[in-house]
């Protein structure tokens, strides 16, 4: 089957998404598949962040100029896939092919739409989310990557006619186990203690990734456990490093800005336990990652993180920093707790694999082609 993706706007900086489009086209090509994998193509802003002006020229290269290699890629397809819902607007108004997109929240839209998801909407942004709900309905299929996801989608889609599934994601990056002498070794250069003497938060600095919860959480405790957090992705803004010295924790702070994926996972295997107190996701890729790596896990009661979660990790009410330090105590005094933890989490960890999305996706492919 010949299949286009449709990824990302590189500029943006979206990494999970550029790690998605990738892992897609990778598994889909090692199932035989012919890919191709285009994106808009920056003209105007090759260089610059997205903020202020830079945001609004790269519009347009994402919706006028730098769209020639998309439009040239479809003419041969059998099916288009985009790969990011926020870039649902690419569906044409009457396609010739069927379209599938892979929806991987709807936080922004039903921001926009003024419910509370800590993504708030300019009066220019909530047209561009009615842009892309409408994109969303034109296609022939959506694959939300979570039951939560599914949800939101049937209640905002209305009368949607195409098909609508769930395809989770899966781990994007091999994460395993590692052995103590190659977990020294990645940790070596980092001012990070010995193993299990600190817990992790992966993320940024958004408000719905909760950052100062996890902070609160390490003050509650720091009588009681002399171990670090460390918060590895975004550095911390200089709003939580404030809050970090009020709380009287800034010494027990480290910061690992955007590590890669070889020391993510030594990062994760060293942890007591991931620490991710997020309120609002549409999946949650470093709970399946830690637990791949033999990490505990301690996230949110929100959905859909204990959908993703499984049995493998100890829920807590999202603000509820108590219950979180409460949770870091339990694993580090009760190990023989941690341990089976530790074994849910690997066995959850084993469902999202990548052929098994590749698989899924093929077959709505297929649907959609009426190959089925």
């Amino acid at each position: 089957m010949r299949i286009v993706l449709i990824g990302n706007y590189a500029p943006d900086g979206q990494e999970s998404m550029l790690r998605y489009a990738q892992m897609t086209r990778e598994g889909l090509e090692q199932a035989r598949h012919e890919v191709t994998l285009a994106t808009p193509r920056p003209v105007l802003n090759r260089r610059h962040a997205p903020r202020g002006m830079w945001k609004w020229i790269g519009y347009a290269d994402k919706y006028w100029l730098g769209t020639r290699e998309i439009s040239r890629a479809i003419r041969n397809a059998d099916v288009v896939h985009v790969c990011d819902h926020s870039n649902a607007v690419y569906v044409p108004r009457r396609p010739a092919l069927p379209y599938v997109v892979t929806c991987h929240d709807l936080l922004a839209v039903r921001g926009a739409l003024g419910e509370d998801t800590d993504c708030p909407a300019s009066p220019a942004g909530r047209q561009l989310q009615r842009a892309i709900l409408d994109g969303l309905r034109r296609s022939h299929a959506v694959a939300c990557v979570s039951q939560a996801t599914l949800r939101d989608a049937l209640r905002l889609l209305g009368d949607y006619p195409g098909r609508l599934s769930v395809i989770p994601n899966a781990l994007n990056y091999p994460y395993q186990r590692l052995e103590a002498r190659e977990l020294a070794s990645r940790l070596a250069t980092l001012p990070v203690p010995g193993a299990h003497r600190y817990v992790l938060h992966v993320g940024h600095n958004h408000r719905r990734k909760n950052r100062e919860t996890a902070l609160r959480a390490l003050a509650t405790i720091s009588g009681s456990w002399d171990g670090c957090m460390v918060f590895a992705g975004q550095p911390l803004s200089a709003e939580l490093r404030e809050r970090a010295v009020e709380l009287g924790v800034a010494a027990r702070v480290v910061e690992v800005a955007k590590p890669s994926n070889r020391l993510l996972e030594g990062l994760y295997n060293g942890a007591l336990a991931l620490v991710y107190p997020s309120r609002f996701e549409g999946f949650g890729w470093p709970i399946i990652e830690a637990q791949a790596c033999g990490c505990a896990v301690i996230c949110s009661d929100r959905e859909p993180l204990p959908e993703v979660a499984g049995e493998g990790a100890i829920i807590c009410g999202a603000d509820d920093a108590h219950a979180f330090g409460r949770a870091i105590l339990e694993l580090g005094q009760n190990e023989p707790r941690r341990d089976a933890l530790v074994q849910r989490g690997f066995e959850n960890a084993a469902r999202y694999n990548r052929a098994v999305m590749i698989g899924q996706l093929t077959s709505l492919y297929q649907q959609v082609a009426g190959h089925a």
